[in-house]
């Protein structure tokens, strides 16, 4: 069993940066491949945004944050961050990170089956 929690969302004006944690434990962890960061707006579809390969570090982002937002792995705290940057208002979103099998470019849903709670990401003057 792996647990997964998001953290480190909160109110920020447009052009500024947050950066959240996704702190994991568990026995199974060392069988989650793949961290994925997802986002989900009011009325729209959750999205996949950032994902890394955790036996290889490989890294897939998407179009609409790619090169503002920035995905790591911190190996000695089982923690992966999402440092965004140049934020605008339409970042506005609940943010969630997923554990799956792999990373393979942007994430999809159906490829990450442990899911941590939401964190507000608030983009506004």
């Amino acid at each position: 069993e792996v647990q997964l929690q998001a953290s480190g969302g909160g109110l920020v004006q447009p052009g500024g940066s947050l950066r959240l944690s996704c702190a994991a434990s568990g026995p199974g962890l060392p069988f989650i491949f793949g961290i994925g960061w997802f986002r989900q707006a009011p009325g729209k579809e959750r999205e996949g945004i950032a994902c890394i390969h955790r036996p290889d570090g490989t890294i897939g982002y998407a179009d609409s944050v790619k090169d503002r937002f920035i995905i790591s792995e911190n190996n000695a705290e089982n923690t992966v961050y999402l440092q965004m940057n140049n934020l605008k208002p339409e970042d506005t979103a609940v943010y969630y990170c997923a554990g799956g099998i792999y990373c393979l470019g942007v994430p999809r849903i159906n490829d990450y089956d442990i899911w941590g709670q939401g964190t507000q990401v608030t983009v506004s003057s």
